[in-house]
């Protein structure tokens, strides 16, 4: 993971929605993307975090960039490839 925001190809803004809304958001995006691409989502929900986390676990896609600061969380994600029977 990097300490420098990349350049992204789409940009969400999901202040003041509170969970599971920002990761709906970023799955969203993701979905417009195609494989390579990067969403940056900023949230303001301290539970995203481990939403997040958890999910580029469980999913084909990585967490490029992770900032958090008082009030915000900024996650940058490339869409991976998608893994077909």
């Amino acid at each position: 993971m990097s300490n420098t925001l990349p350049q992204c190809d789409l940009t969400v803004d999901a202040r003041g929605l509170a969970c599971p809304m920002p990761l709906l958001k970023a799955k969203q995006a993701l979905n417009r993307l195609s494989a390579g691409q990067t969403v940056k989502l900023i949230a303001s929900d301290p539970g995203s975090e481990r939403d997040f986390h958890a999910f580029v676990k469980l999913s084909e896609h990585s967490l490029l960039y992770f900032q958090k600061s008082d009030n915000e969380l900024t996650y940058v994600l490339e869409k991976g490839e998608s893994k077909s029977p």
